[in-house]
């Protein structure tokens, strides 16, 4: 049985790069950006965690790290606006 999480904010529209598009399954960006939009920001260390739980409050960009079933990392960064959140590759970046 699935659970659904209660998202904390919204994730705009949401984009992916064609390097993170060839080089992720779909189940992979979809549980990232479940667990980034419930406040989960994955694979940061404590210092980036406390400043993306600030950011949430104040209204500031997001960004969460992941890993791929295969072993890719892949970033998930939701704008300060909230109008678009992006799955991408650190090369992407």
């Amino acid at each position: 049985m699935a659970t659904a999480i209660a998202a904390k904010f919204p994730l705009g529209q949401t984009v992916i790069t064609p390097n993170a598009l060839a080089g992720l399954t779909q189940a992979d960006v979809l549980t990232a950006l479940g667990r980034h939009a419930a406040g989960d920001w994955g694979d940061v260390n404590a210092e980036d965690w406390e400043e993306n739980d600030r950011a949430l409050q104040q209204g500031d960009r997001l960004l969460s790290a992941h890993q791929s079933a295969a072993g890719v990392k892949f970033w998930v960064i939701t704008e300060w606006d909230r109008s678009v959140t992006t799955v991408l590759l650190p090369e992407d970046y």
